[in-house]
């Protein structure tokens, strides 16, 4: 119980030190964004984000919105639309971030996907899934990132962060990140 509560510490002090780091949220397949045109009830939908990251909105057409910013969306629809819209006022919301997740395979108590409602790292992620199974090789853990069409892989050694050591090897996931524990 000492080493779980050793962790958690670790844990809560890493999220504070790179939640302040980063970004706005990036938008992913599988999310649901609401979008509406002041006093144009016609142009007001709940679009789901296709797999290969568009959308298709009425007057707009085919946009690809994966890897970019609700604002960058949102900035991109008015100026499409000025162009039939004098002055087009535009909301768009988040409603849903389902497209943003992470996969956990191998030596966990509960494999499987798991949406990030919130910026989450390694050992967050772990911990959905249950923690380790009694064999799991918890020196040999890899996150398999993939970069445009490169899979790039970053090892993680949890038994250095159980340790208090190499903390900065606990890094915020990405969507769409695999963590492999053999």
């Amino acid at each position: 119980m000492k080493i779980l509560s050793i962790i958690f510490g670790v844990v809560l002090a890493s999220v504070s030190i790179n939640a302040s780091a980063e970004g706005t949220y990036r938008l992913n397949p599988g999310d649901i964004l609401g979008i509406s045109v002041w006093n144009e009830e016609a142009l007001q939908q709940d679009i789901l984000v296709l797999p290969d990251g568009t959308i298709s909105f009425p007057l707009v057409g085919i946009l690809k919105v994966a890897g970019r910013t609700p604002e960058q969306v949102q900035k991109e629809l008015k100026e499409r639309l000025s162009r039939l819209i004098p002055d087009p006022e535009i909301n768009l919301t988040v409603r849903t971030v389902e497209g943003n997740n992470v996969f956990i395979i191998g030596k966990v108590i509960s494999p499987g996907r798991y949406p990030m409602a919130s910026q989450t790292d390694v050992v967050q992620a772990l911990s959905l899934a249950g923690g380790f199974t009694p064999y799991a090789e918890t020196e040999s853990i890899q996150i398999l990132r993939r970069t445009g069409k490169k899979q790039n892989v970053i090892n993680f050694d949890y038994t250095k962060i159980a340790d208090g050591k190499a903390l900065e090897t606990n890094i915020l996931l990405q969507s769409g990140d695999t963590i492999v524990v053999p």
